[in-house]
């Protein structure tokens, strides 16, 4: 299948999208080979023998989490370079963690210092549940401004709960202290929400529980050596394209405490003439939101071995 890369973009997925075998086949291809091995070298470990064959329970480890999906992420792309040279497509785009990987692929970071940045992340976040838990929740079928008036109302000094993921129109995430969690998840299906999901976390993630470990971020993210780059990755934090060094330092630093605008990325993209999304690595969960963010849209994901033939 062709595709017009003028009017692609490339998505790259974050926390939720991993499971045990994520990559494996990839590994028959030198590219993405040759990523797994530099990462194994890197965080001393087998990296690779925990995503493939590992127990669940152990890649769920945010620590293990999130250098796994964007070891994934670029081997994949990686391997798209290798076999389509000169295919580069309009934008980039990444959910969370996800712009981690948007950034390495289009050259703001090597990929050693991406992945040490990002196993820096994990370990911050971890760090930040133990010291301070919270929660996060689902929300299904209210709309953003309505959200956002229930977390206001259910908030309290020293007790705050926001919006984490704009996900996508009825699909948003939630988070903070459990008892202002609690308080708005009432609140939301009092104001009509259809379903209302307490998530199986005790981090709070894009949220002030994040404060704790905020100062130690930045600094990882300061010192790390990032570069302008020429292809636009769309960022989380303003959901507006980034090619400056400082701008895409300031949205990972921003980013810790504010909100995904995954909605309001997807649609600038949209606005801007992009009707094919590629999904970068594991799973299909984007995909899936791009469709109910803007209509007329392909998404396509590119994870696999069958994926590349596709594309």
């Amino acid at each position: 299948m062709t595709i017009d890369m003028r009017t692609t973009a490339f998505l790259f997925p974050g926390q939720g999208s991993q499971f045990v075998g994520m990559g494996r086949e990839l590994v028959s291809l030198p590219a993405a080979r040759a990523i797994f091995d530099e990462a194994d070298a890197l965080l001393d470990f087998s990296m690779s023998q925990l995503m493939w064959q590992g127990a669940a329970d152990e890649l769920n480890d945010t620590l293990n989490t999130q250098p796994a999906l964007f070891i994934h992420s670029l081997a994949a792309y990686r391997t798209w370079e290798s076999l389509r040279p000169g295919l580069i497509p309009a934008y980039m785009a990444g959910h969370s963690l996800g712009e981690l990987s948007a950034l390495t692929a289009a050259g703001g970071l090597s990929f050693a210092d991406g992945l040490r940045l990002v196993r820096k992340r994990g370990e911050l976040m971890k760090q930040a549940g133990e010291r301070n838990p919270g929660g996060m929740a689902a929300i299904l079928g209210l709309d953003i401004v309505t959200l956002e008036r229930v977390c206001a109302e259910a908030s309290q000094p020293g007790e705050t709960v926001q919006v984490a993921n704009d996900n996508c129109p009825g699909q948003v995430v939630i988070s903070g202290h459990k008892i202002a969690l609690e308080r708005a998840i009432v609140g939301a299906k009092s104001a009509g929400a259809k379903r209302a999901l307490p998530l199986a976390v005790s981090i709070a993630a894009h949220s002030p529980l994040m404060e704790s470990i905020q100062a130690e971020w930045n600094a990882a993210v300061q010192a790390a050596a990032f570069s302008d780059v020429n292809l636009p990755v769309i960022g989380n934090v303003h959901a507006v394209p980034l090619l400056r060094a400082d701008d895409l330092r300031a949205d990972l630093v921003a980013q810790m405490q504010n909100r995904v605008r995954w909605t309001e990325s997807v649609r600038w993209m949209s606005a801007e003439g992009v009707t094919t999304f590629v999904e970068v690595g594991a799973g299909t969960v984007l995909g899936g939101l791009v469709k109910r963010i803007v209509s007329g849209t392909t998404a396509f994901p590119l994870g696999s071995l069958p994926d590349f033939e596709q594309c």
